[in-house]
C-alpha cells in the first residue's frame, strides 16, 4: 500500500489530502484571510506560513510525515512541459522561487511538497501543471508572425477526467480521442488525439468562449476601435476581458446557480445570455472535433458547470450529441488527480519525468515556431 501527501495551494486556501493507495482517508482545506496573507508581500513570502500550517494539520491528525511513500504538490507557473508526473528538481524549485514564469499561489506546491519529502526521505512529485503544453505544430500559427498560439488550461482536471472516460470506454487514454471541456470560472476546450492534447483554446487570457466572468473571443475590429478610442486605461481593458466579462458584464454576477435560478423564474434576458454561452462552448466542441477530424470517442463535460444538468448540460447534449456519445463528469477532484498521477509512478505503470530536460527540449523545439525575426526584417 502507498500512501501519499497532497498539497494543493490557492490564492486564499491550502487543500491538503491523505491517500492510501485510491482511497482517500483524510481531507481539510486550509483557510487563509486576508489578515492572514497580508503580512506577505509575495507569494513565496508565505512560504513558511503555509508550510508550518500542513505540519500542524498532520501533527493534529497523528499524520507522522515518515509515514508517506511520496509527496505531491501542485504544478505552478513553469516553462511549457508535456503533460505526466514530474520529480521534483533543482531547476524547478529554482524557477518556482524566483516566480520567472509567473506569480501564484500554486508556485508553493513543488516547494513545500519538496522539503516535507526530505523530511520523510520520499520524493516529491507534481502532476500535470497548468503549462502543459502537446500542441501539434499547426496549431500555433495564428494568422500573423507577432502572435503565437499558446496552450494554457486545467490540465490536471482535464487529463483526469480524460482518464477516467477512457477507462468508462474500456480503453487506455492513449487509445482514444475526446474532446474534453472544463467549465468554470475559466472555459478551457480540449482535443485529445490518442493521449496527448493537441490543440485547445488558451483558457487564461481571452481565448474561447465566453465564462462566468472572462468575455471569450470578441470581434477584433471592435476590440481595437476600444482600445485606441482614447476613453480607456489598458487597465480597464484587460479587466473587462478577464474577470468582468461573460456573465458578469452582461447579468451582473457569475454564479451560475443564480442564473439558473432567475432562469427558472422567467427571466428571458438571463436565459438567453446563459444558452449564449452553451452555443459558444457547442461552437469550439465543434473546432476541437474538426481537429480530430471527426473521430470522436467521447465529448467530456467537467467542472462546476457540468452540475448543471437542467440547463447547461442539457443544452450542450443537443448541440453535439450527433458527434459523439457525452460523458458527464462535474466537478474537478484535483487532490486525487494528483494522488492518482503519483500512484501510477509509484506503481511502475508510469515513468516520472525531468522538469529541467523536457523544459529544455521543448524550448528548443517551440523555438522553430518565432518568426517575429522573419516580421522585423520586413
Amino acid at each position: 500500500m502507498y500512501k501519499i501527501l497532497v498539497i494543493n495551494p490557492g490564492s486564499t486556501s491550502t487543500k491538503l489530502a491523505i491517500f492510501e493507495d485510491e482511497q482517500m482517508i483524510l481531507s481539510e482545506t486550509l483557510r487563509h484571510s486576508i489578515e492572514d496573507l497580508a503580512p506577505y508581500k509575495s507569494v513565496f513570502d508565505q512560504y513558511e506560513f503555509r508550510k508550518s500550517a500542513i505540519l500542524n494539520f498532520l501533527s493534529k491528525n497523528a499524520q507522522d510525515i515518515k509515514s508517506f511513500s511520496a509527496i505531491v504538490g501542485r504544478g505552478g507557473l513553469l516553462r511549457p512541459i508535456p503533460g505526466g508526473t514530474y520529480e521534483v528538481d533543482q531547476t524547478m524549485l529554482d524557477e518556482l522561487r524566483y516566480a520567472e514564469q509567473g506569480e501564484h499561489a500554486s508556485n508553493l506546491g513543488a516547494v513545500i511538497a519538496h522539503e516535507l519529502a526530505e523530511l520523510a526521505h520520499v520524493k516529491a512529485y507534481i502532476v500535470d501543471p497548468v503549462v502543459v503544453d502537446e500542441m501539434s505544430d499547426v496549431a500555433r500559427i495564428s494568422g500573423h508572425p507577432e502572435f503565437v498560439r499558446k496552450s494554457i488550461l486545467h490540465a490536471l482536471n482535464q487529463k483526469a477526467v480524460a482518464r477516467k472516460a477512457a477507462f468508462e470506454l474500456g480503453k487506455g487514454y492513449e487509445e482514444v480521442n475526446l474532446v474534453v471541456v472544463h467549465m468554470g470560472g475559466g472555459i478551457s476546450i480540449g482535443a485529445h488525439m490518442k493521449g496527448k492534447i493537441v490543440d485547445v483554446n488558451n483558457a487564461l487570457d481571452g481565448d474561447g468562449p465566453f465564462t462566468p466572468e472572462r468575455s471569450g473571443t470578441l470581434p477584433l475590429t471592435q476590440l481595437i476601435d476600444l482600445c485606441f478610442s482614447g476613453k480607456y486605461t489598458k487597465e480597464w481593458v484587460l479587466k473587462r476581458i478577464k474577470g468582468n466579462g461573460g456573465l458578469v458584464a452582461y447579468l451582473g454576477t457569475n454564479s451560475a446557480l443564480e442564473i439558473q435560478q432567475r432562469i427558472d423564474n422567467g427571466d428571458e434576458n438571463a436565459e438567453l445570455v446563459y444558452r449564449a454561452m452553451a452555443y459558444q462552448i457547442a461552437k469550439w466542441i465543434g473546432k476541437s472535433a474538426a481537429v480530430l477530424k471527426g473521430e470522436v470517442d467521447a465529448i467530456v463535460l467537467t467542472g462546476g458547470l457540468a452540475h448543471d444538468s437542467k440547463h447547461m448540460v442539457k443544452w450542450l447534449k443537443e448541440y453535439v450529441s450527433f458527434i459523439a456519445p457525452v460523458l458527464v463528469y462535474p466537478g474537478g477532484d484535483e487532490e486525487r488527480a494528483l494522488a492518482l498521477g503519483v500512484l501510477r509512478v509509484l506503481r511502475g505503470q508510469e515513468t516520472p519525468k525531468n522538469y529541467r530536460q523536457e523544459a529544455e527540449r521543448w524550448q528548443k523545439i517551440t523555438s522553430l515556431w518565432d518568426f517575429t525575426e522573419v516580421e522585423k526584417q520586413k
